[in-house]
């Protein structure tokens, strides 16, 4: 449910940053009412693209069943594993001069359809995203309520609404880069939570060996079956018995981060004095 929340909170924040950086600059148009209108508008298509693959997905899976529905799921459990170490790579990169490409995309694309061109391709990343990543979270979360994961992904949703007025309205103790920097940690973990399960499936399907299992046990000082044990499991992948293959993957997984974000920091350009460093408008 956590990392239900967490998806829903980050993707749907970082396309309300888009929608409102597009919005304060067609505030300064001389006619910006034709431009809102299809800032709108291509943001209802994006929407609506992003619902268009979530059904598709969900609707291939109804079609499959034993090896063919486990292969499947587990290329999903994958692809959102890439993706949403992907996207916290870009974001790491690129946040800090969002606004000024997405201002200079606008100039350059200073008609209606351009405008909406932008939003749509904007918000339909964001949702097809969250709709890989969800697919990803409920093929690992076995039995999970749909009701819970539905209550989870528009508390998700609130919390962006919330977040992104806080920060609007210039609250000076929340910004932006403080929040995507905690969101980073936060989608990193559930990379991690994702890809631990992938590897348990792989080793279950004997497209992996264990190694030694279990690789040591913990289970007396944190139980992953129970409480804060199984909230960690589901939130970062822990295991009270991991084998040695699952270990080795989470810390290649997490070594690879370390060098992506490492060189994504170094190729952020110093900000010029004076200027705002925030990626909000």
């Amino acid at each position: 449910m956590l990392n239900t929340l967490v998806v829903v909170w980050r993707e749907s924040l970082e396309a309300m940053l888009v929608v409102g950086i597009l919005l304060g600059w067609i505030g300064r148009q001389a006619d910006p009412a034709p431009l809102r209108r299809g800032l709108w508008a291509g943001v209802a298509a994006g929407v609506a693209l992003a619902l268009l693959l979530g059904v598709a997905t969900f609707a291939a899976q109804s079609q499959m069943q034993g090896q063919a529905l486990e292969l499947f799921q587990l290329a999903m459990v994958l692809l959102a594993v890439v993706l949403v170490s992907e996207m916290v790579f870009w974001m790491h990169r690129h946040g800090r001069a969002m606004k000024r490409e997405l201002e200079a995309r606008a100039a350059q694309r200073a008609s209606v359809l351009g405008i909406a061109a932008i939003a749509a391709i904007a918000v339909a990343r964001e949702g097809t995203e969250t709709a890989i990543f969800l697919y990803g979270i409920v093929a690992e979360a076995a039995g999970a309520s749909l009701a819970g994961l539905l209550a989870a992904a528009l508390a998700g949703f609130a919390l962006a609404a919330l977040t992104a007025a806080v920060v609007a309205r210039g609250a000076r103790w929340i910004s932006y880069r403080a929040v995507f920097a905690a969101s980073e940690a936060a989608l990193l973990l559930i990379g991690a939570a994702l890809l631990a399960h992938a590897i348990d499936r792989l080793i279950g399907l004997d497209w992996l060996p264990p190694g030694i299992d279990p690789l040591w046990d913990s289970s007396a000082l944190l139980d992953d079956s129970r409480g804060a044990g199984r909230l960690l499991a589901d939130f970062t992948g822990y295991r009270a018995r991991p084998c040695a293959t699952l270990v080795a993957g989470l810390a290649l997984y997490w070594a690879y981060v370390a060098v992506r974000l490492r060189a994504g920091s170094g190729a952020n350009a110093p900000v010029p004095r004076g200027a705002n460093p925030e990626v909000a408008p």
